[in-house]
């Protein structure tokens, strides 16, 4: 599913306009984005939680100039479902 997608889908469901689903749907990931990037985890009860990981350093290798190199410690973004959510899924994938 794409974002398009997503918000045709909403548009279906309110009756709202797509640009105005549009907006809404950005303005939402542009908020998920700047808390992330501030070092805030967000949390949506029933859903999942966007946070941020630091993944530590590590070696790697460039195996077309066979060489190693060091990978520097860095954040990333990360989404964990609910556990209500992964449940959900895990039984409609099951039964359906």
């Amino acid at each position: 599913m794409t974002k398009a997608d997503i918000v045709a889908e909403i548009a279906t469901q309110t009756g709202l306009e797509k640009t105005e689903v549009l907006r809404a749907v950005e303005a939402f990931m542009t908020s998920i984005k700047s808390s992330l990037t501030s070092g805030k985890n967000v949390y949506l009860r029933g859903f999942g939680s966007f946070v941020v990981k630091e993944r530590a350093q590590k070696t790697g290798r460039n195996i077309s100039k066979n060489t190693t190199i060091i990978i520097p410690a860095h954040n990333v973004p990360t989404f964990k479902a609910s556990k209500t959510f992964v449940e959900q899924v895990k039984n409609e994938l099951t039964i359906g």
